[in-house]
């Protein structure tokens, strides 16, 4: 292997442009400089690699043999620098987004869609997962960032607060008397309850909530997804914790009556995660741009 790779490079546009001098040109140098480096790079490989002709040199068949993979090299190297430079003007890359479903539906969407109409030839992919498996996703390197449900930490993570969010307790069109004479959260264990399967970042958090109130969760009915929830919420199953900004609809037609808790629960937000310390993708850095 030639260690200073300079030498290659001289080779290269001598071969070119046929001349020492011009290739001396093209370089910025000397033309001793360049016939000096010939003399070291044809020392290095034991062979001659150009006839001297009355006007500039010529490559000998050592020399044609070397130049078509030093000319395949150099091609390779400049497709490497105009695909770098079309990434950064973004007209090619990729950029992985981790987010659950419920996130993807009443967050992402818009800025997907926005993005994807001003960006189409970069690609999307998004992976569905909660928030703990984002987040664990992301440690490994498999995404570039996470869209969670907060309060989230991890010392390897950067967390950005996004949207605020607001946790409510509903329920449908028969529990309509609770929502003007609200309910204090021990009497919950009156009704049944809906609420999302535990290890979701949701559950953990309404978990805590009552703990700190000293009162259990206890549901009747466990269910994998925000939507799953407002849909038996308002088939009149029982009461469900949801987030509001994700049942406005429902909210404003009458389908789910928020019932006011005692004691309040505490607001939370999205939140943007990132690998700390790891530089972003051009088409990622964009698409952070665009959130709130």
């Amino acid at each position: 292997m030639i260690v200073n790779m300079e030498w290659y490079r001289v080779f290269y546009w001598t071969a070119k442009t046929g001349s020492l001098s011009r290739a001396a040109e093209k370089l910025y140098i000397t033309q001793p400089a360049v016939t000096h480096t010939i003399k070291q790079l044809e020392a290095k490989l034991g062979g001659q690699l150009f006839f001297r002709m009355a006007k500039g040199v010529k490559l000998t068949a050592e020399g044609e043999v070397l130049f078509q993979y030093i000319e395949q090299a150099y091609s390779f190297m400049e497709t490497g620098e105009r695909m770098l430079a079309e990434m950064h003007n973004l007209q090619s890359g990729e950029i992985s987004i981790g987010a659950s479903d419920t996130l993807c539906k009443h967050y992402l969407m818009p800025y997907l869609e926005q993005f994807h109409t001003a960006y189409p030839d970069i690609r999307i992919r998004v992976t569905n997962r909660t928030t703990p498996e984002t987040i664990s996703l992301l440690k490994e390197g498999k995404i570039d960032f996470g869209i969670v449900h907060m309060p989230a930490a991890d010392r390897l993570l950067d967390f950005r607060t996004s949207m605020p969010l607001q946790d409510i307790l509903v329920g449908g069109r028969a529990y309509a008397a609770l929502g003007s004479d609200g309910m204090k959260l021990e009497a919950i264990s009156s009704y049944p309850l809906l609420l999302l399967e535990k290890g979701a970042s949701t559950r953990c958090f309404l978990d805590e909530y009552a703990k700190a109130s000293g009162t259990m969760l206890s549901p009747e009915l466990e269910l994998g997804s925000f939507d799953l929830l407002a849909q038996f919420a308002r088939s009149g199953f029982g009461l469900a914790f949801l987030i509001r900004e994700y049942v406005i609809e429902e909210l404003s037609t009458g389908e789910l009556i928020e019932i006011p808790l005692q004691p309040p629960l505490p607001s939370r937000s999205i939140g943007i995660a990132t690998l700390r310390g790891v530089p972003l993708s051009a088409a990622a850095k964009r698409f952070l741009e665009l959130l709130p």
